[in-house]
């Protein structure tokens, strides 16, 4: 790797162990981040100790079995790994283009963040559609998708009330971040869109739908399209589909996908 990084060890209780490898949300940083579980997933999760692990923006947090394996051991286990990560980090294997109806009922927050910045609806949508999103993490609620990417004109303050319940499949946007949500829950983030995509589903297998990593494009439709699409994916044997990406059949095989 160019430039190595040496990262911060954290303990996290008696049975993890944090790697840190930044304080920002950055490209760079969650490529590490998702290389390093990479490689963890394939070579170490399930042997000697190494129970599991769970990758966010910018750390990665190792569950361990402490009879098995010391804290000092999965530290220096830890740096052997890193030191052998390719320079091409963790590139994307799959890009999906997930349709979203915006405004209206499905994106109560699409007007007036607009006048926030002196931007029509129309122009909102134009920005939001435009960028190609990294998934740089799943959390929150089960397969909440924080997206990377997002253009610095639709940069906006979290809510000064959140909502206490906000629908499943909503597109929203929170600081410098948008996000695509699986589940019904609460939220302080802007409502721009929905949906009808469940990136969350337990009778499917497997039950999440997006991976930290996946690229995610979005695509406008309207409320017609919406209706059709929601009935479609409300049977879970109707899943939709990614577009493989080059190098995607290698990369996927490597990370266990």
């Amino acid at each position: 790797m160019n430039n190595p990084v040496i990262p911060r060890f954290l303990p996290a209780g008696e049975r993890a162990l944090v790697v840190e490898f930044g304080t920002r949300i950055d490209d760079a940083i969650n490529r590490r981040v998702l290389a390093l579980a990479s490689l963890l997933r394939t070579q170490h999760v399930g042997k000697n100790g190494v129970q599991a692990i769970v990758p966010t923006y910018r750390s990665l947090s190792v569950m361990y079995d402490p009879q098995r394996l010391s804290f000092e051991a999965l530290r220096q286990l830890l740096l052997a790994c890193i030191a052998t990560l390719d320079e091409n980090l963790a590139p994307a294997t799959r890009r999906w283009r997930v349709p979203v109806c915006y405004g209206g009922a499905h994106g109560a927050d699409l007007v007036s963040l607009a006048a926030a910045h002196d931007l029509t609806p129309e122009a909102v949508i134009a920005l939001h559609t435009a960028p190609r999103y990294r998934i740089y993490m799943i959390g929150f609620l089960p397969g909440f998708a924080y997206l990377g990417g997002l253009d610095p004109q639709l940069h906006t303050p979290r809510r000064a009330a959140p909502r206490t319940i906000t629908p499943a499949g909503s597109i929203s946007i929170g600081g410098q971040q948008t996000a695509v949500a699986s589940v019904a829950g609460p939220s302080g983030w802007h409502m721009l869109g929905r949906t009808p995509w469940r990136g969350f589903d337990l009778r499917r297998s497997p039950a999440f739908l997006f991976t930290a990593g996946d690229e995610v494009v979005f695509t406008p439709i309207d409320d017609d399209e919406f209706a059709r699409l929601d009935a479609v994916f409300a049977d879970p044997g109707w899943v939709p589909q990614p577009e493989s990406l080059p190098g995607s059949e290698q990369a996927l095989t490597e990370t266990g996908l």
